[in-house]
């Protein structure tokens, strides 16, 4: 068993999921649909390429200057 990391953000009216270790992203219409096809996704890749080397992603947050003027 793998823990990986799964990043999810909401593209209209779809939640995207992607596996930043190995590359994987799907989608669904709930976040709970999105991971389970990431899940699915990143088990099928790992049984065509089981020898690729996952490194765990270094997660920070950082700010910027946003203006009011639009």
């Amino acid at each position: 068993m793998k823990t990986l990391t799964a990043l999810i953000h909401k593209e209209e009216n779809m939640y995207v999921a992607a596996c930043p270790e190995v590359g994987t992203i799907s989608q669904g219409k709930t976040i709970d649909e999105a991971i389970a096809n990431l899940k699915e996704a990143t088990t099928l890749y790992l049984e065509e390429f089981p020898s690729i080397k996952t490194a765990r992603p270094l997660l920070t947050t950082f700010e910027v200057a946003v203006s009011d003027a639009a």
